[in-house]
Parts: C-alpha cells; sequence; structure tokens
C-alpha cells in the first residue's frame, strides 16, 4: 500500500530535533502492539523519545512511509508532539483483524510553530490462532495524514475506516 503525499508532508512537520538522553528519559518508554490504538500511541511514543528505528518498525512490510533516511529526516524541525485518539473500529477479514484508527496530531516545531494534523491509520494482525513462529504483532499497513487548523481535540474524525 502507498502512503499519500500529504502524509509525507505531515512526517515532515513532525520533525524532531537532535534529541538528548534527558529529553528521551523525560518521556516514559511505550511498547504495545496489543491492538490498533496501542500501536498507534506506540508509534508517537517512539517519535517522542526520537526513536526512530523502533518508530518505523511499527509500519508493515509495504513501509507505506518510504525509507527510513527520509522518515527519520522528517522530524527534523519537531520539539513535541502530542497524540488524540478517535473511535476505533475493528473488523476481521481473510485471515486478519484490521483496527482503523482515527487521530488529531499537534506538533511544536523548534521554532515555536504549532502545527494540526488529522488523519486515520489502519493496523492489521494475522488472525493470532492462524500465525507460527515467529508471531508477528499488530502494524501499520496504511497511514492518511492532513494538515488542519487547530485545535486537537477537534481535528479527530468521528469515524475511519478499515480496508
Amino acid at each position: 500500500m502507498k502512503i499519500s503525499g500529504v502524509i509525507m508532508l505531515a512526517f515532515a512537520a513532525l520533525g524532531a530535533s537532535s534529541g538528548t538522553a534527558v529529553a528521551q528519559e523525560s518521556v516514559a518508554y511505550v511498547d504495545d502492539r496489543s491492538d490498533g490504538a496501542a500501536l498507534v500511541r506506540s508509534l508517537y511514543n517512539a517519535i517522542s523519545r526520537k526513536e526512530y528505528a523502533r518508530a518505523y518498525g511499527y509500519f508493515g512490510a509495504s513501509k507505506p512511509v518510504g525509507e527510513f533516511k527520509a522518515f527519520a529526516d522528517g522530524y527534523a524541525n519537531t520539539e513535541s508532539v502530542e497524540l488524540k485518539l478517535g473511535k476505533v473500529t475493528t473488523e476481521g477479514a481473510a485471515g486478519s483483524i484490521y483496527s482503523a484508527v482515527p487521530v488529531a496530531i499537534k506538533s511544536v516545531e523548534r521554532q515555536g510553530k504549532t502545527r494540526f494534523f488529522s488523519g486515520c491509520y489502519v493496523a492489521r494482525i494475522i488472525n493470532p490462532s492462524l500465525q507460527v513462529p515467529p508471531f508477528t504483532p499488530y502494524q501499520i499497513e496504511t497511514a492518511r495524514l492532513e494538515e488542519v487548523s487547530g485545535p486537537i481535540e477537534q481535528a479527530v474524525p468521528a469515524v475511519c475506516n478499515a480496508p
């Protein structure tokens, strides 16, 4: 699956500065892939902690965000991100479970500029009862974000659709 140009703009706008250990330690480590919402929270936790390899690893094999270097470089100006989730919908299809996760993101850049983004992530897991080792947890299959006017509380989509 391909990522839209809009999401690349959002990732670029969410760019992170070169972080220090102090900045990383101020945000508790979260790595939870138990459902779609937890996975997206973990993604933004990794971004907040400047752990771009971990964040990139949450995306499925198709890597809808492109190559790692461009993904990581896209965070060059971001100081902080805040995430709000909407109502997640989950459905099964062809041996997989899909979770559509509505999100709103507030990005604060180095220069103090604040930007807001709204969109949807779709996470997928192969039904755990059908998997054989090694186990593959939830992964992000698609990501669609667009820049919107704030505030973050009003930017969360009412609903997203799973494939």
